[in-house]
């Protein structure tokens, strides 16, 4: 299969070395960051299974045009921005979202079909209310941090550890991932809170994959166990583990259990 081409944004695609499998991967990001995040280990990792392996930066994430006007973005738009590239590759693919970015692809489920969907350290469906609330009594520094960041502030280097590891992370890397954090979308911050959430009954048609963090402070273990009775599935909570499962020491973990999956579904 030849390395796909895009236009409109930044995706970031690792290649197999030898015959791909029929599926591609889609990984999608979730706020604050963009595609880089998956190609510390996730793209590497599945590309040397034998999967075509692409990572999305949103509108206005990343080197994805739009970052001037950020906050004009809705959900529907990164929904959209993910459509764009699924229909530009050679086959349906199999979608990842962390995150903001799990929200997305629920979303995209409710109007497309998918070999598979992961949804990791998901925004469940009913919304970041309860989420912001408790992070709001339990951690209002960082709730306060986020907020910062969301309106083109800073956040502490702290609280970016704090907010994604559980597990030690080396200084150098901390700097790395900080210098790739970004400001959010105030207008997909409010879609993700209070309006647009899914139709649960439409996603339920795609095979899903719920997996979430011992130590998530941002989408707690106990959200992710609704997100996956909503959907009728099992809650993979890692232990250990913090909200950037796909950075965190044990990556691999959560990584070769999607592989194991995506062999079930025979993706």
């Amino acid at each position: 299969m030849n390395t796909p081409r895009f236009e409109s944004h930044e995706v970031l695609v690792k290649m197999p070395a030898g015959k791909s499998k029929a599926s591609p991967l889609l990984f999608v990001h979730g706020a604050y960051t963009a595609a880089w995040c998956w190609d510390e280990h996730f793209l590497p990792f599945f590309a040397e299974a034998g999967y075509v392996a692409c990572a999305v930066s949103l509108s206005g994430h990343g080197g994805s045009p739009g970052r001037k006007h950020l906050d004009s973005f809705s959900i529907g738009d990164y929904v959209k921005d993910v459509a764009a590239i699924a229909a530009t590759l050679p086959a349906p693919p199999v979608l990842i979202g962390h995150s903001m970015g799990g929200f997305v692809v629920q979303k995209y489920l409710e109007d497309h079909t998918a070999p598979g969907a992961v949804l990791m350290c998901a925004v469940p469906p009913q919304g970041l209310m309860s989420a912001a609330m408790g992070m709001m009594f339990s951690k209002p520094g960082m709730m306060k941090d986020l907020n910062s960041l969301m309106s083109g502030g800073k956040a502490s280097l702290e609280t970016l550890r704090e907010a994604l590891f559980a597990q030690p992370v080396s200084l150098d890397d901390l700097k790395r991932y900080y210098k790739g954090s970004q400001s959010e979308s105030h207008r997909a911050i409010w879609d993700m809170s209070l309006f647009g959430m899914p139709r649960t009954g439409r996603v339920k048609r795609t095979p899903l994959l719920v997996q979430g963090a011992e130590f998530d402070h941002l989408i707690p273990s106990s959200l992710v166990e609704m997100t996956a009775r909503t959907y009728g599935v099992d809650a993979n909570i890692f232990p250990g583990m913090g909200h950037g499962l796909m950075l965190e020491r044990d990556w691999e973990k959560p990584a070769r259990q999607i592989l194991d999956w995506l062999g079930e579904i025979k993706a």
